[in-house]
């Protein structure tokens, strides 16, 4: 199809060729759930073949909306470890319409929220670590402002919320390492005062205890979810008494430094110790050896805040959508089988 000056292209022109009405493209190019996927997707090839741009400025005035996604995760200076931003980051891209920006912040004193009122966001996304967010959560909530909340299992009953099964997902990366024979273990916990490292470890410590291995006799290294904490951390506990046979680290960053400790100090994994990480971070598959982790699904997480965002934003569905999803272990190379047979 031959492309049309721009300057005479409408939305009208858009629909006559799509044979739907105005509002019908209108909706499929803010991505509305009330347009089909098939012709949403039609009328998006025929905009872009004619060189249709919607003018967001005249829109912005027209519909009062800023095109402006908030995005805050908690303590950006002092937890939230990089790879982790970087990740949820690309997945924010990849999952948000053209037509959005969004703006990354870090969760600060509820003070600060008179600031954000509906002109400075359509909507809020808080990737939420720590029970510490509750204020800056509430008082976004009390401002009515479209709010989704990410990652943490909420309390609240009153706010849409996506989680992710921490608890098990160590549990059942525990219980792996255990029916591969192992018995001597070693935990490198994340940042306490945040509710995922608190799950993981409720979760290491119920697989043990189904196993009826005492917890008393595991070392414990508290680590921040870096890569150095978990080096630092892996250090001490290559030079205790007892060394385990496998270290468990609540996250794959703290699991790089962990093994880089192994190496400097003449252990090799998985022969000497066995070494398991936790998110399934992209990098996991290719270190050496390759990571066994527990697989978080971020990007449906994201994608399934987003589309509940943009359903609020647009006032289509109000309901309040609460969801914990399942973890997945990813069996690769860094644990050893001590046994004959896996149990």
């Amino acid at each position: 199809m031959k492309k049309k000056e721009k300057s005479s292209v409408t939305i009208q022109t858009v629909a006559k060729l799509a044979n739907v009405s105005h509002t019908t493209v209108s909706r499929a190019l803010n991505g509305s759930s009330l347009v089909k996927p098939q012709t949403r997707q039609k009328i998006e090839e025929i905009a872009e073949s004619v060189g249709y741009v919607p003018n967001y400025n005249a829109r912005r005035l027209v519909t009062h909306r800023s095109y402006n996604i908030g995005i805050f995760f908690s303590n950006l200076d002092q937890g939230t470890s990089f790879s982790f931003l970087a990740n949820t980051i690309e997945k924010m891209e990849e999952t948000l319409s053209p037509k959005y920006t969004f703006s990354i912040g870090s969760v600060e004193n509820a003070a600060t929220i008179g600031k954000m009122s509906q002109q400075n966001y359509d909507g809020i996304l808080i990737m939420s670590q720590s029970d510490k967010d509750n204020d800056f959560i509430e008082a976004i909530h009390r401002e009515n402002i479209p709010l989704v909340v990410l990652n943490r299992n909420l309390v609240a009953s009153d706010i849409n919320n996506f989680a992710f099964d921490d608890e098990l997902g160590e549990q059942l990366a525990t219980e792996y390492a255990i029916r591969m024979g192992h018995r001597k273990f070693a935990l490198i916990k994340g940042i306490e005062s945040f509710e995922s490292a608190k799950q993981r470890t409720i979760g290491f410590q119920k697989a043990l205890k189904n196993y009826g291995i005492f917890s008393e006799k595991v070392i414990y290294g508290q680590g921040n979810y870096r890569p150095e904490s978990g080096n630092h951390e892996m250090r001490r506990i290559l030079s205790s008494v007892n060394v385990p046979t496998c270290v468990i680290c609540e996250n794959d960053d703290m699991a790089i430094g962990a093994i880089n400790a192994c190496i400097d100090m003449g252990y090799r994994v998985p022969k000497d110790i066995s070494v398991i990480g936790f998110d399934d971070m992209p990098y996991s598959k290719y270190l050496i050896p390759e990571l066994t982790t527990v697989r978080k699904p971020t990007s449906e997480l994201i994608k399934k805040g987003v589309e509940r965002l943009f359903k609020l934003i647009q006032d289509e569905d109000q309901t309040i959508v609460k969801e914990v999803l399942p973890p997945e272990i990813i069996i690769r190379s860094s644990v050893a089988q001590l046994n004959t047979a896996q149990k």
